[in-house]
């Protein structure tokens, strides 16, 4: 089975589980998803089937939209409840002034990563390094808010929404929020991502693969025969012939091409999309 589809990934289960749990469910042994969720988030995973694992990277998966809740005056070197060692006890806000600390965080934002992170540090991941007690240094990351919306505040906890570029740490936007309050501490007790781009959870409908790609058609002049043999294509055959990735509809297939320094190359050649 070839398919493309958008699963929730419920709280409390790593992502290769999940999708071990979808494997069994589909009977399919071939799948992967894009977009690895810790397990303490819940949300959007989207989970490509059979050879459809190799479209990820032409999907259409930014920005990414987060709800998150927030604790404040909670420490968790995790920055989230996994860890949390220490409460402190802070004065209520008033709502205004909540909703001005969620929204300094739009715009271009640079910051340091939680050490509980995947980042990899001279080939380790950096949660393992924290896990073991070691120091980790981390270098700063910068990431672009593009909205942010307030939910609610029920002291001490703030529910806030953000739609952030590829790469975002959630959990390191709650802990500026709580700077921003001038609060040392603050860590997520959830974390929810709504969606990936254009991908939201719809019952694990399959996907409309021509729909979700993020590179533009192009057509091909010349004998079909020649895409369906995989023989090179003349760049004077393609109805575009600026340089970049295109898909080609052959009907019941597509196929990705790379137009470079007028060359055409098969990047996916005759992926199933029925």
């Amino acid at each position: 089975m070839n398919r493309l589809l958008v699963a929730y990934k419920p709280t409390g289960v790593g992502s290769n589980k999940f999708l071990s749990q979808l494997k069994r469910k589909y009977k399919e042994k071939k799948a992967g998803f894009s977009g690895t969720l810790d397990p303490f988030a819940k949300g959007v995973l989207i989970i490509g089937f059979g050879s459809h694992t190799r479209l990820f990277r032409f999907l259409d998966k930014t920005p990414k939209k987060y709800r998150a809740t927030l604790w404040l005056g909670a420490h968790s070197d995790s920055l989230d409840i996994e860890l949390i060692d220490k409460i402190d006890e802070i004065k209520a806000f008033g709502e205004d002034t909540v909703k001005d600390a969620i929204k300094k965080l739009e715009g271009t934002l640079t910051y340091d990563p939680p050490i509980f992170s995947a980042k990899k540090i001279d080939g380790q991941r950096a949660y393992d390094l924290a896990r073991a007690g070691k120091e980790v240094v981390l270098n700063k990351i910068t990431s672009t808010i593009y909205e942010t919306k307030f939910i609610s505040y029920c002291h001490p906890f703030v529910t806030f929404e953000a739609t952030v570029s590829e790469g975002t740490y959630i959990r390191s936007l709650g802990r500026i929020v709580a700077h921003n309050l001038n609060v040392e501490n603050g860590s997520l007790t959830a974390l929810e991502r709504l969606s990936e781009g254009q991908f939201f959870y719809e019952n694990e409908k399959p996907l409309d693969i021509k729909r979700s790609l993020n590179i533009p058609q192009n057509y091909y002049l010349g004998d079909t025969q020649n895409i369906f043999y995989g023989k090179p294509l003349d760049i004077e055959d393609l109805k575009i012939k600026d340089e970049g990735y295109y898909y080609l509809d052959n009907n019941d297939t597509i196929t990705i091409i790379n137009v470079s320094e007028n060359r055409v190359k098969y990047e996916l050649n005759k992926v199933e999309i029925c």
